[in-house]
């Protein structure tokens, strides 16, 4: 994710140019810190390259959200992932081929928080999977206070008719390792790539190359 903070990063198509050649297949970047025609670009130039496109919804009102998903809309990115208002983006996405991947549990503020049990995480997982529109779930399961989350990530996973992207805070290869043996199809991963967190030294190229290398190493072949 071109993000940090729960933002997209500043010049964030300058940025993407340091990730061309690393051999990533999904790039993405939230609703909040650049403009709709800033996300187009970058959405342009990944999707010249061959990549998939993610668009992240933490826009905290509803007015704000449905904003975002038609803007996801207009600019063509294949993953809408977040947002909380899933009625809205059944109805607004309907007739695309974009995959909408909401938020379970209940949202809390910016940065995003995840709270309610983890039974309760995993019902609203059922429950939304069960609408043939939403394609899966985004899951913030680092960003809970209480529950663990690699047994959070695995009762949702259980419970959902769909896959389950595990979202934010992941900075770690043993986080990697654990959320891939608890059966996430994917995660994302921003600030520590920006931090320089990972083996592979400061240089954001070198730090996904680190990250891709770890998750080749999970088996978990569809996984980015």
């Amino acid at each position: 994710m071109l993000t940090h903070n729960d933002t997209t990063v500043p010049e964030a198509a300058r940025v993407y140019e340091s990730l061309r050649g690393t051999g990533l297949r999904f790039v993405g970047f939230k609703d909040i810190g650049a403009t709709p025609d800033e996300l187009a670009a970058v959405a342009d130039m990944a999707h010249a390259d061959g990549l998939e496109v993610f668009l992240e919804v933490v826009s905290t009102s509803r007015e704000a959200e449905i904003a975002s998903l038609q803007t996801g809309r207009e600019i063509g990115v294949d993953f809408i992932m977040g947002g909380t208002s899933v009625a809205d983006g059944v109805e607004i996405l309907a007739g695309t081929q974009v995959r909408y991947l909401p938020f379970p549990g209940r949202i809390e503020g910016h940065p995003s928080v995840l709270l309610g049990t983890c039974a309760e995480i995993a019902a609203d997982a059922r429950e939304m999977t069960a609408c043939k529109r939403v394609y899966g779930l985004d899951l913030l399961a680092y960003r809970h206070p209480s529950e663990d989350p690699i047994a959070l990530t695995a009762a949702v996973v259980a419970a959902s008719a769909g896959p389950v992207v595990v979202a934010g805070s992941i900075a770690t290869a043993e986080q990697i390792r654990l959320v891939a043996a608890a059966g996430a199809w994917a995660f994302t991963i921003g600030g520590a790539i920006f931090e320089g967190r990972l083996p592979g030294g400061p240089d954001v190229g070198a730090q996904i190359a680190a990250v891709l290398q770890i998750t080749a190493a999970t088996g978990a072949g569809g996984r980015s």
